[in-house]
């Protein structure tokens, strides 16, 4: 949101490029760096660059699209969008494993010095308007207060709702958000417009967005660890397991791009994500019958539909239900929601998994089975089973299987309950209006403001 604010200050295409820029030069230090120390610094720097970038984003392509056009770019952004939650880990797995971990960010250099000569060809510039000032006040706060909350939610996971760091990281996210809120309504320019949050419109995207990522991307962060950890699949196949969701969402995006403008953005983005949760019930019961890899596929493929059907409209709402000049401030909002959505689903999620494989564990009456549950959780499975009596490593190997297994289930059936009430949720916030209430029957403009 900093970013967006700054952009709609400075300028959209010019902070884009000024991110592309921090995000190269970011990748190449963390490549380059000597110690886990650096690496962790340079990816703060690479994760502002990348602020930058996709604030901008939604801004720039109401700038340079009107009408079907608009819709056909953000049909083609969807789809890359989508597409790419698959193609990192398909790319990623040949490049360590036939270079180096190193490559996964010296790959973004080229890349980055293409973006930016396609950038300064092709990109323009809307007009910025009266110069902004950005509310640092409250990009500080916010941003403390979404990091303690995720902090103190990581460390439940980890340790349990009763560890002493637990608590108070909650309790101080918590408190700065509400400062937050305090702070937004006494600034003449707020970060985020409280204005905005009474747009039912707005708001409703928000927590979309927010509810997307918590439902559709972090199975893929724990069905990675099982796969890979436990059943012993490399990252190349790893990451192909994934993608029929990537091709999924790109070939709906796609073509939703073409006819996005005529249709109902509240309805698209209410059945994407019940797609989304429909996919990872599916999930849920398959692994339950079949605990193997095989049997994610064909929920992955039924949420990579979800997940093409809802961001495009996403993105397009939300940015349009604002007014241009806070396009940046907009679209800040609407990805900092979906990115709060996977930081606390990471944390949550990885909690659920957790309590998933303790269960299993438990019933097979394994020693330690609160240690073995987050040692499976945290990739460290191969370890469990390395310090075990080697008479008794086969037992605990099952039992670990098990337990995984469980773990994902129960996992992809809270992600899946998720994703059916965000999308009750969103069916009920972007709702049209009914005739009464727009001029002679006239489509609701909150929904439609965006369209030729």
């Amino acid at each position: 949101m900093g970013a967006g604010a700054l952009a709609d200050r400075s300028g959209h295409r010019r902070i884009y490029l000024v991110g592309i820029a921090v995000f190269a030069l970011a990748s190449l230090a963390c490549g380059l760096a000597p110690d886990p120390a650096a690496l962790i610094g340079a990816r703060v720097v690479q994760g502002a660059g990348g602020a930058a970038m996709i604030a901008t984003t939604f801004a720039l392509l109401n700038g340079s699209y009107t009408g079907r056009d608009r819709g056909t770019a953000y049909g083609m952004w969807g789809a890359v969008s989508g597409a790419s939650s698959a193609v990192g880990p398909l790319l990623g797995g040949p490049l360590t494993e036939g270079l180096s971990w190193r490559w996964i960010f010296l790959v973004n250099l080229p890349v980055s010095a293409v973006a930016i000569v396609m950038s300064a060809l092709v990109l323009r510039d809307a007009p910025t308007g009266r110069a902004r000032r950005v509310d640092v006040p409250g990009v500080v706060l916010f941003s403390s207060a979404i990091g303690l909350l995720t902090y103190g939610m990581i460390r439940a996971g980890e340790y349990g709702w009763g560890a002493p760091t637990c608590w108070p990281a909650l309790c101080g996210g918590a408190a700065l958000l509400i400062a937050f809120a305090i702070a937004e309504t006494r600034v003449a320019e707020p970060l985020l417009d409280p204005v905005l949050l009474r747009n039912r419109v707005f708001g409703g995207v928000l927590i979309a967005a927010l509810l997307l990522n918590f439902a559709a991307y972090v199975s893929l962060t724990y069905t990675s660890i099982w796969m890979q950890s436990v059943l012993r699949l490399s990252p190349v196949t790893a990451g192909l397991v994934a993608l029929p969701m990537s091709g999924a969402a790109f070939a709906v995006s796609a073509s939703l791009g073409r006819v996005m403008h005529r249709l109902r953005p509240g309805r698209l983005i209410g059945g994407g994500i019940l797609l989304i949760g429909a996919g990872d019930l599916l999930g849920f019961a398959l692994v339950r019958a079949w605990p193997s890899w095989p049997a994610l596929l064909p929920g992955f493929f039924v949420l990579g539909l979800g997940v093409g059907l809802a961001t495009p409209p996403m993105s397009s709402t939300g940015t349009a239900a604002v007014p241009a000049g806070r396009g940046g401030m907009a679209g800040g909002a609407v990805y900092t929601a979906r990115q709060v959505g996977y930081a606390f689903g990471i944390a949550l999620l990885g909690s659920v998994f957790t309590a998933g494989a303790h269960h299993t564990l438990t019933g097979r009456h394994v020693e330690s089975s609160g240690a073995v549950a987050h040692a499976i959780a945290g990739a460290r499975s191969a370890d469990v089973l390395r310090s075990a009596p080697a008479g008794s490593r086969h037992v605990l190997g099952e039992a670990v299987h098990a337990a995984a297994a469980n773990g994902i289930a129960v996992l992809l059936l809270v992600a899946g309950l998720v994703g059916v009430a965000a999308a009750l949720s969103s069916f009920v916030l972007l709702r049209e209006r009914p005739a009464a209430e727009t001029a002679a029957g006239a489509p609701d403009p909150e929904l439609v403001r965006d369209r030729p």
